[in-house]
């Protein structure tokens, strides 16, 4: 069957094979970021609703866990939008504990809701948390994040640091920059300052790396993203690349480095039916753009069904593919 909440797994640098849970099921967020891979936020709020109830996303879980019988090594709540803007976030996280009891959790979030007591209730339940915080400048967090007018510079802050003393999993930070954004030498002192209060478990820099909502935002020049690595990187509390802490939930130990090499741990499925094989490469990268290379590897397809299933796609008028850094990614049309 097509999933229409369950997308995935993908490889991540952090996560290794991440299972990806889409608790929007559209483009809601908080923000709305030049460098966003998914698209343009459709609807810009900051009220939490159950926009993908738990019993519906649940459902959805259990069915591919039995259909595919896959053990990712994340399970990962994320998607099209932010995910701690479903108000069923906590049901839903203890619902995968049920499903996944060897698995450890993960949440993506853009930190805006952190001033929440309830959201950070309900995120203290996961394994992992990855917090993104790109700029401490006001006029480069408006810029980059294009954030709702509800969103206050001062609660995120200080929601995140109220999360750290309340959290006992991992805190895994990300900064992205964006040339002429935020990549200035003030948010590189005002986040060098906040990390260091802040003391995540690791700290990653990056730039982008595909394409985003506007075709002026472009990735960092490499000697840049080195130097605001070299500063920022090692202000985490925890050396870079260490592993997830077990919780009582059950989770296993894995590592938040590279993913595993192609058949170590995950031995390749039997080759899909095209229209199969169709139905995961569209529900992929409906939330993520990816190489065929990429897809191949995280969906535990054979390249040539990849193929197959990007150039059916394409015939459908429902392939968007654009280069960046010499690589093709491809991505859903919206719409």
């Amino acid at each position: 069957m097509a999933y229409r909440y369950v997308f995935g797994p993908v490889r991540s640098g952090r996560l290794g094979l991440s299972l990806g849970l889409d608790l929007t099921g559209d483009t809601v967020c908080t923000m709305d970021c030049v460098y966003c891979e998914v698209g343009r936020t459709t609807r810009l709020t900051t009220a939490r609703a159950p926009y993908v109830p738990a019993k519906t996303l649940l459902d959805e879980l259990a069915h591919w866990k039995e259909q595919t019988r896959q053990e990712p090594d994340y399970v990962t709540l994320g998607g099209k939008g932010e995910p701690t803007l479903n108000s069923d976030m906590g049901a839903i996280i203890q619902g995968i504990r049920s499903i996944f009891p060897h698995t450890p959790v993960a949440v993506l979030t853009n930190s805006t809701l952190l001033h929440d007591p309830q959201v950070r209730r309900e995120l203290a339940l996961a394994d992992a948390v990855l917090p993104s915080l790109d700029s401490l400048v006001p006029a480069e967090l408006r810029r980059v994040n294009r954030p709702h007018p509800d969103v206050d510079l001062a609660a995120l802050t200080r929601g995140l640091l109220d999360f750290r003393e309340e959290f006992d999993g991992r805190l895994l930070l990300e900064v992205l920059l964006v040339a002429g954004y935020n990549d200035s030498d003030a948010n590189l002192a005002l986040l060098r300052e906040f990390i260091a209060r802040l003391r995540p478990d690791r700290v990653d820099v990056v730039s982008m790396t595909r394409p985003g909502t506007l075709a002026a935002a472009q990735p960092v020049a490499p000697e840049a993203l080195a130097r605001w690595r070299e500063a920022l990187a090692p202000l985490a509390r925890g050396p870079h690349g260490d592993t997830t802490t077990p919780r009582p939930g059950g989770a296993r130990q894995f590592s938040t480095d590279a993913a595993p090499a192609p058949g170590q741990g995950h031995p390749p499925r039997p080759a899909d039916a095209d229209g199969a094989a169709q139905d995961r490469v569209a529900a992929s990268i409906e939330r993520r753009p990816q190489t065929a290379a990429q897809l191949a590897q995280a969906l535990d397809l054979p390249p040539e069904a990849v193929r197959r299933a990007l150039e059916a796609l394409a015939t459908q008028g429902r392939l968007r593919t654009t280069t960046s850094g010499g690589d093709a990614y491809h991505a859903l049309r919206q719409g």
